[in-house]
């Protein structure tokens, strides 16, 4: 069939996101490609590897699409951006990005290592447009993460089943972070 590994990797993403990443299995996928299983090992170690491997691209996928939202942007309206195509992201990738949630970095070469830091970078850059101090940095970029994390995950999940516009509640949200990172970067 001509498969690689970022052939292997990539069905992988898109079954985890079909199957959710708790269900991944290297049979299925096998089946999926055509192959027997014992062929994925041509190209992955394990489900370990491709587990990880997956997180790593996801995390890549991640990367490029908040920074190209927040491209050029600064304050509410980079915070926006990036709230708005980390969610974009989680909805339409979620067994994939699942994946990224406690994934262990393998040494500083890392690709997921290394795109992760990008991610995170791009948050400390909206953070340090409202004036966050360095010593507050932690905090505040643990309280973004949580916040988008939590709203995403659970809109993938579709765990808002009460009445209620959800795009009104996360505008509302981005308004109260907006305002709660200006006020502690005017201190």
């Amino acid at each position: 069939m001509g498969l690689n590994r970022t052939d292997v990797v990539a069905a992988g993403a898109a079954l985890a996101d079909d199957v959710g990443f708790g269900n991944l299995a290297l049979g299925t996928l096998a089946q999926r490609l055509g192959v027997r299983t014992p062929s994925l090992y041509k190209h992955i170690e394990s489900l370990a590897d491709l587990q990880h491997a997956i997180a790593a691209l996801a995390m890549a996928e991640l990367d490029k699409q908040v920074r190209d939202a927040m491209h050029g942007l600064s304050g509410s309206a980079a915070l926006a951006a990036f709230a708005n195509s980390f969610r974009d992201y989680v909805v339409r990738h979620p067994g994939r990005y699942s994946a990224t949630v406690g994934a262990k970095f393998t040494g500083p070469d890392d690709p997921l290592l290394q795109s992760g830091s990008r991610v995170l970078d791009s948050m400390a850059a909206v953070l340090r447009g409202y004036g966050i101090d360095e010593g507050e940095m932690v905090h505040a970029l643990r309280t973004l993460r949580c916040t988008f994390h939590g709203f995403a995950t659970l809109q993938a999940s579709d765990g808002f089943q009460w009445s209620g516009d959800f795009e009104d509640s996360f505008d509302w949200m981005i308004r109260f972070l907006d305002r709660g990172l200006t006020e502690i970067g005017s201190h």
